[in-house]
């Protein structure tokens, strides 16, 4: 568990006088994440997640806060923001931005099967169409031009064949980014950081049901073909060597379509966006393990991981978007 901030139970119940919860009863950190702090909050009216901001500054956390207020009030699975007595949903603690949201039920499924991917493709499709009419725009904090940025600061610790690598892969979505197919991808508020352990699911292993969608805060306007992209190389692959499971991954695509269509145009860009979607993560696991922050207990993930994702998306073809029937 990364605990950047130490939160106590006499820090948790002066925040709780702020609103309409109820009294304290317990405070435990979360062991997951390694952007912000977490905590399960406890009180007399249920349970809730308190999470410190270690990265977002105040006035970006509005987009993430408000979305979520937005998708849950049209009954998309998300956790609801609290609002406070004066009708805010931030907060803040030891000077740093810090919001309570619901608990969601369930827990996230560290092998999902086709009914799995099937479930997470369907609420992703749902997720993105309720978005359409919000209004707060923000662009994707980790796309293009934060790869363009941070590249630099990790090639020196990569060996020629890698750093090639990651160089080619960028420059391929440089020219992506600048391409009318690119420019006419349908696009809006996504969550870009669907992997499997930040969706919850209910139910029982042979019967599952979506519990919900948690840690928006690498959400973004983005291109919905890039969420689905980087929803999948999580979801259906053979974690050992980043090769897709064909079973999985036409579950999950099938599914999403179900919902929305998949145009013409994500179709071609398909295999760039996933190679688009691995570098990301790539770029950032390095800077992570590299170039890591303190923090109380802090494993950074392996960076070969996405490497070896990336290394698959560049030298196995892909398998093809449904098309609408």
């Amino acid at each position: 568990m990364a605990v950047f901030t130490q939160v106590s139970e006499f820090d948790a119940r002066t925040l709780l006088a702020d609103y309409t919860l109820g009294d304290f009863i317990a405070l435990k950190g979360i062991a997951a994440g390694i952007e912000n702090s977490n905590f399960f909050l406890t009180t007399t009216q249920g349970e809730f997640v308190l999470t410190v901001f270690e990265v977002l500054k105040a006035e970006q956390l509005p987009f993430y806060i408000e979305l979520m207020h937005h998708l849950a009030a049209k009954a998309i699975p998300v956790p609801q923001p609290q609002t406070r007595r004066d009708g805010k949903r931030l907060s803040t603690l030891h000077g740093k931005p810090a919001a309570i949201v619901s608990k969601l039920p369930g827990s996230y499924e560290p092998k999902p099967n086709r009914t799995h991917c099937a479930i997470a493709g369907e609420t992703l499709a749902k997720a993105h169409l309720a978005g359409l009419d919000f209004s707060i725009q923000q662009p994707n904090l980790r796309g293009l031009p934060w790869w363009e940025t941070t590249a630099p600061t990790v090639m020196p610790f990569l060996d020629q064949t890698l750093a090639k690598l990651l160089q080619d892969t960028l420059v391929e979505q440089q020219g992506l980014a600048k391409s009318d197919d690119f420019k006419s991808l349908p696009r809006g508020p996504s969550h870009c950081d669907l992997f499997r352990d930040n969706v919850l699911f209910a139910g029982t292993p042979d019967h599952p049901v979506m519990g919900g969608f948690i840690d928006f805060y690498f959400a973004g306007v983005d291109t919905w073909i890039f969420d689905v992209a980087v929803s999948v190389n999580d979801w259906c692959i053979d974690h050992a060597n980043g090769v897709f499971q064909p079973e999985l991954l036409e579950s999950w695509l099938a599914a999403y379509a179900s919902i929305r269509p998949f145009t013409e145009a994500e179709r071609r860009v398909w295999p760039a966006m996933l190679r688009g979607a691995a570098l990301r993560f790539w770029i950032s696991r390095l800077y992570d393990f590299y170039l890591p922050r303190p923090a109380q207990t802090l494993k950074p993930h392996d960076p070969g991981h996405f490497e070896r994702i990336l290394t698959q998306r560049t030298i196995s073809a892909s398998m093809a978007l449904p098309k609408d029937s």
